[in-house]
């Protein structure tokens, strides 16, 4: 396995290089460039905002920063997982000239994704900040330190799902589409428009505790919009999961890494 990451790494000019080729190829000749990845969360989050206050008079103040944040983990999240099936067909071109890791393709996706995860967390962080300028909610630093572990075991989980929906895809070509619906049903039973209270006041917090993006949702919002350290239970959660899908992957490419280019 060391060897394997050693392989990566020695990489890292190749795969570095096709993530700021993508990069660049998304925002060429655009007028507003990396905006466009966070007009549809800003536009949503402003639209779910004025519904909510309206309705339910829901304080803007304390739902803004906590729909943002919720929606660009989402976004990472299901960006990371459905782009990854496209991983192995984007490499063909790579993987037939040279043998190289398998890892580096979905690995390539999901380090491009991270780019756009950092990008909206920190419009989440000016908001706050911004906020707390005013007077209107209390921003407190130390909690933000449990961030890095969050964001680390997101990048690990993200990784690992894009390998398996990569391989998938490459032996059930329907895959993506199925994944698109799944998470589409997914989205609402996932407390990211709507605090996770609200499940539990009806009885239905078993589609938390089956849900595996709310461990990550909350390893992310509790310290940067709640003010909060995750849970020891939200951290044992998530090293659990990743034990699984990591473990999954690293099963299904030592396996198929050979048999695999026959295939795409």
């Amino acid at each position: 396995m060391l060897s394997y990451f050693t392989a990566i790494w020695k990489a890292r000019h190749f795969w570095f290089s096709l993530v700021r080729l993508d990069l660049r190829t998304r925002y060429r000749r655009s007028f507003l460039g990396i905006g466009w990845s966070l007009l549809h969360p800003l536009a949503m989050t402003t639209i779910l905002c004025v519904v909510f206050h309206k309705l339910f008079k829901q304080s803007v103040i304390d739902y803004a920063p906590h729909l943002l944040a919720g929606l660009t983990i989402w976004n990472y999240i299901t960006s990371c997982t459905l782009q990854g099936c496209q991983s192995f067909f984007q490499g063909e071109p790579y993987l037939r000239q040279t043998p190289m890791p398998l890892a580096i393709f979905p690995l390539r996706t999901v380090l491009a994704a991270t780019f756009h995860l950092l990008v909206g967390l920190a419009v989440v962080v000016l908001l706050i900040v911004g906020m707390g300028a005013f007077g209107l909610r209390e921003m407190r630093i130390l909690p933000l330190f449990h961030l890095l572990p969050g964001l680390l075991m997101l990048f690990i989980f993200c990784w690992s799902t894009a390998i398996i929906s990569g391989l998938m895809t490459v032996y059930f070509h329907d895959i993506q589409h199925i994944l698109e619906v799944g998470f589409q049903m997914l989205f609402y039973a996932t407390p990211i428009i709507y605090k996770a209270r609200l499940l539990e006041e009806h009885g239905l917090q078993w589609l938390m505790q089956l849900n595996p993006v709310v461990v990550f949702l909350g390893l992310i919002r509790d310290p940067l919009v709640e003010g909060t350290a995750p849970s020891l239970s939200t951290y044992a959660t998530g090293l659990a999961i990743i034990c699984v899908t990591s473990g999954l992957a690293a099963w299904a490419l030592k396996r198929l890494h050979r048999k695999l280019i026959f295939q795409l």
